[in-house]
């Protein structure tokens, strides 16, 4: 390859511009009739085996689980896997619900378990360790209402975990069940299922589980929990990830400018060098080697640039769902919690 050809090749190179999608990948978000996607959202204290529960629904260990009553997750997480023929966003969360935590914590924590399930999700899983149902558990769906909206019951399904240690069914643990648990039960509609996180190739479990929200979802009107303060962040979201979005396009164009000059200087300074050379063929030759070593670092560094600032735009979403919710809306959410913490 001649020097002529290695200019072109490099220019066609830095002056090929990927056309890049403004509208976010996963815009069916806001499409209440799109069956095939659900966005989930696993709640409860501490201890009760959300993470281990979210590992199960997903076939594979993505969220740290612990093995006793002590937390792991520190903070909200959300994962993306295709189930049963379901596209399943489930996000799982820190024990929001426990009365030890630090009202910034709180803050942060809810405001990214909002983000993160905007516009709204298909089901909240109120997750409870089978055995004796405390006092603490018992106000666990006014506290889901101070989180999410007063008709988040509506959308919830108890999910029951340590399903080993059931010595009959699910159905004869319940009719045996206090008046606490049968009342919270009574809120969220009847819906519950049971989980035995041990078997995680046990698939069934998570197919009944699967049907049982989608029969929550048909039943509810075939969409989405949502609410004014769900509207107000998904509308935010989508703003500041426009922002994000025009903000990296900006970079990595300024940033191809700025290299493609500075490559375009240093390869002019080459080129008039091997023209001006009288010297040995072989002498040429090195430096039309030097030019092309030149040529494809340059070529290297513009491809890392272009993947870095496409990955960036790619992910603005997650970046948006970072930002802290309504100041207001938030105090509101505190004081519910504190009030219902009080009542504990």
């Amino acid at each position: 390859m001649n020097v002529i050809s290695l200019a072109l090749s490099f220019s066609f190179f830095v002056g090929r511009r990927r056309s890049f999608d403004l509208d976010h990948p996963n815009s069916e978000y806001i499409q209440y009739t799109n069956v095939s996607i659900r966005r989930m959202v696993l709640v409860g204290k501490t201890g009760a085996g959300k993470s281990s529960s979210g590992n199960t629904i997903l076939g594979r260990r993505v969220f740290r689980a612990a093995s006793s009553g002590s937390s792991v997750t520190k903070e909200c997480w959300k994962e993306t896997a295709e189930v049963a023929r379901r596209e399943i966003t489930l996000v799982d969360t820190p024990g929001l619900f426990d009365t030890d935590v630090s009202e910034e914590y709180l803050k942060q924590e809810i405001s990214k378990c909002v983000n993160m399930t905007a516009p709204g999700p298909h089901a909240i899983i109120l997750v409870i360790q089978l055995g004796p149902f405390t006092k603490e558990e018992m106000v666990s769906v006014e506290k889901l209402r101070a989180i999410f909206g007063e008709t988040a019951d509506k959308h919830t399904i108890i999910l029951f975990t340590h399903g080993d240690e059931l010595t009959g069914t699910i159905e004869e643990y319940m009719s045996k069940a206090g008046e606490n648990l049968k009342e919270i039960l009574r809120r969220c509609g009847g819906r519950y299922h049971v989980f035995n996180n041990k078997d995680m190739e046990d698939r069934i479990q998570v197919l009944e589980l699967l049907e049982k929200v989608d029969g929550m979802i048909a039943a509810t009107g075939g969409g989405f929990y949502t609410s004014e303060s769900y509207q107000g962040v998904e509308l935010m979201l989508k703003a500041k990830e426009e922002e994000l979005k025009q903000h990296y396009e900006k970079k990595l164009q300024e940033k191809e400018r700025e290299l493609e000059s500075r490559f375009t200087e240093e390869k002019g300074r080459l080129q008039q060098m091997i023209e001006a050379l009288t010297a040995s063929e072989q002498e040429k030759e090195e430096k039309i080697q030097e030019l092309k070593r030149i040529n494809w670092r340059n070529m290297c560094k513009m491809m890392e640039y272009k993947r870095y600032y496409e990955t960036k735009l790619r992910e603005a979403r997650q970046e948006a769902e970072l930002t802290h919710i309504n100041d207001r809306k938030m105090m509101e959410i505190l004081i519910k919690l504190q009030s219902l913490q009080m009542q504990s």
